[in-house]
């Protein structure tokens, strides 16, 4: 199997640049041709997609849903599950709610509080 060369790909890049659509080539201007790859890997979908434990956002929210002690109303699932797909989607997102929770929690502990 023989190696594609940086040239090849360039190549290919323009004639698929050259077959697009008004439409497709002024969004590729608008990122710019150089910022443009036509051969980017799709992302995983997001049921495929897991958290640093090997959870998917759906094992994440169901786990969480058995465990909590709450009120559990169909808002309240769906708030958790939408949170499970942030968390594993994006955890940089969701790190500083987790710090601000933990924080006040500590914070109503020390006042002698409960949430």
């Amino acid at each position: 199997m023989s190696k594609i060369t940086f040239e090849e790909i360039e190549e290919q890049k323009k004639m698929m640049y050259a077959k697009l659509s008004p439409r497709r080539r002024k969004f590729v201007d608008k990122i710019g041709y150089d910022e443009w790859d036509p051969f980017q890997l799709p992302m995983d979908p997001i049921d495929l997609r897991k958290d640093i434990t090997g959870r998917t956002s759906q094992q994440l929210c169901e786990e969480f849903l058995q465990n909590v002690q709450a009120n559990r109303n169909s808002e309240y699932a769906q708030a958790a599950s939408e949170f499970g797909v942030t968390l594993v989607m994006n955890f940089e997102r969701v790190r500083p709610i987790f710090d601000f929770c933990v924080w006040y929690n500590e914070h109503l502990e020390r006042e002698g509080k409960k949430a």
